[in-house]
């Protein structure tokens, strides 16, 4: 049985979820920041608030949406505003495939085969390093590691708002730590690069140049995820009263079952390993041969949808769990009903975000802090702790990391460069405060995903209960991972493949 939290961090963490769930329904506290967004937008541009762009020199100007121009674009351009959320396709895409693998009975019959026999912390663990894993994809964890994460701690008898929690702290908190590379290591060395090229012409910068920083630092997020799990997040959402873990024990038919799911995705593997292992593979870019930039990637939401209809159809067919096409378009109906709530919620926040971006606040408020810290004098370490405050403060307004990067690597590197710190070293510091800022954002595009997901299990949680479930994690990974970074600076240890820590000019 796990012990209680401090009293005193319960005590913070009970206001915090109260104060939330006090708040609006979600999809109203959307609404009301797009009105607020037009509202401020308008003083903003009738007092002239702008900034100075670092890259391009462009002023930019706040502009206002209440006025005839500004009623135009919400006209204009609600649909698709709303049809070109990013998360709303992936979402529902990826739902598909997952739904006929669930509504066949495999999930629940894979479930019990990985819980047969597993200590409890190693389920935690492995929940978090699947998150981290995830990353490679893209945004495959929001869609596929979190509400498999629930299913898989309710299936163990433990509360799945924990697996929900561990789960999206792996996705998002511990967005930058990876054994893998994944999309965003060469898009955020490009920018680096670019930057760094200000004071030196001919410097390069590797998409490996943080993988050994980072590689090391998942380590660090899985261990610190699992305590905060087992410490804190389990016992603030015991298991319901008479859970008990799921029977282990399969029947013939589900044994069946699963073999030919195993068949049917063994054969699907083989068919993406052709595609991607030779150096001209299929499915490799056709122009350059990367497997990080190629179809594959971009494509890993319809690989997911693929690869759970046909692991379905195999595991339903061999155990008899489907048995015509009805049932097939039937498990994939119910799961549409139930993302109605998320729908709406997506519906006011792809609004509001696609106001906030065509008002320039967001872009605006991040350029003014990056060139407040630049003029605060300090230099140093100090720069580099407040870089790392920054970054998490900046996420509040403008999730995407690459975007907050373009705006700050072209003060902040050439900065710190004639510190003698190096750019790597800054692209490794900055990418702290990006991540463990991501889960107690309710700005996160993905957060009314999030809150979706716990609402299946617990119909009264809101935006409180996910924010105050995740600041555990997101202080504790803030914690550590900065004295990680002081201590990979105190040893001298290089940050990846041919990047050190110093710039000497």
């Amino acid at each position: 049985m796990n012990a209680a939290p401090p009293r005193g961090l319960e005590r913070v963490l009970g206001f915090i979820e109260r104060a939330g769930n006090r708040l609006p329904n979600p999809a109203t506290l959307f609404f009301l920041f797009a009105a607020a967004v037009v509202g401020i937008s308008a003083v903003a541009e009738r007092v002239n608030l702008s900034a100075v762009h670092p890259v391009s020199g462009d002023t930019i100007s706040a502009i206002s949406l209440l006025n005839v121009r500004g009623l135009h674009r919400i006209l204009t351009t609600t649909v698709s505003n709303f049809t070109g959320f990013a998360p709303l396709g992936t979402v529902l895409v990826a739902m598909l495939g997952i739904a006929v693998a669930e509504g066949a009975g495999l999930v629940s019959a894979a479930l019990r085969v990985v819980l047969i026999r597993r200590p409890p912390w190693l389920l935690t663990s492995s929940v978090i390093l699947a998150g981290l894993l995830a990353h490679v994809g893209g945004d495959v964890g929001f869609v596929l590691v979190i509400p498999l994460a629930g299913a898989a701690f309710q299936a163990a008898g433990r509360s799945p708002l924990a697996g929900l929690a561990a789960a999206f702290a792996g996705v998002s908190g511990g967005f930058s730590a990876n054994v893998l590379i994944g999309t965003l290591d060469p898009l955020l060395a490009g920018l680096t690069e670019s930057a760094a090229r200000i004071i030196d012409p001919t410097y390069s910068v590797n998409a490996l140049c943080n993988y050994y920083f980072m590689a090391s630092s998942a380590f660090l997020i899985v261990a610190v995820g699992t305590w905060v799990t087992e410490r804190i997040t389990l016992p603030r959402f015991p298991a319901p009263s008479g859970a008990v873990e799921a029977e282990g024990k399969l029947s013939a038919s589900e044994r069946r079952g699963l073999k030919a799911a195993a068949l049917a995705l063994l054969a699907f593997g083989a068919i993406l390993l052709a595609g991607t292992l030779p150096a001209d593979g299929f499915l490799r870019d056709p122009n350059t041969g990367s497997l990080i930039q190629s179809p594959l990637i971009s494509g890993i939401v319809t690989v997911i949808f693929v690869g759970g209809v046909i692991a379905g159809l195999a595991y339903g067919v061999a155990a008899g769990t489907i048995k015509n096409d009805e049932e097939v378009v039937g498990a994939m109906s119910r799961a549409m009903a139930t993302m109605g709530p998320y729908l709406v919620m997506a519906f006011f926040a792809s609004q509001f975000i696609a106001y906030f971006n065509a008002t320039n606040l967001g872009l605006i408020a991040a350029i003014r802090g990056a060139a407040l810290l630049k003029a605060s004098g300090l230099g140093g370490m100090s720069v580099m702790l407040l870089l790392i405050a920054l970054s998490a403060g900046i996420n509040i307004l403008i999730a995407s990391s690459s975007a907050k990067w373009a705006i700050m690597a072209p003060v902040f590197v050439p900065m710190l460069m004639l510190l003698g710190h190096s750019p790597e070293l800054v692209q490794a510091t900055y990418r702290i405060g990006d991540s463990f800022a991501n889960v107690v954002t309710p700005l996160m595009p993905y957060f009314p995903l999030i809150v979706s997901y716990y609402r299946k299990y617990a119909p009264e949680a809101g935006v409180g209960t996910v924010i105050a479930s995740m600041v555990p994690y997101s202080v504790g990974f803030a914690v550590v991972w900065t004295v990680w970074l002081l201590i990979w600076m105190a040893l001298g240890l290089p940050l990846g493949p041919g990047a050190g820590l110093g710039y000497a000019g």
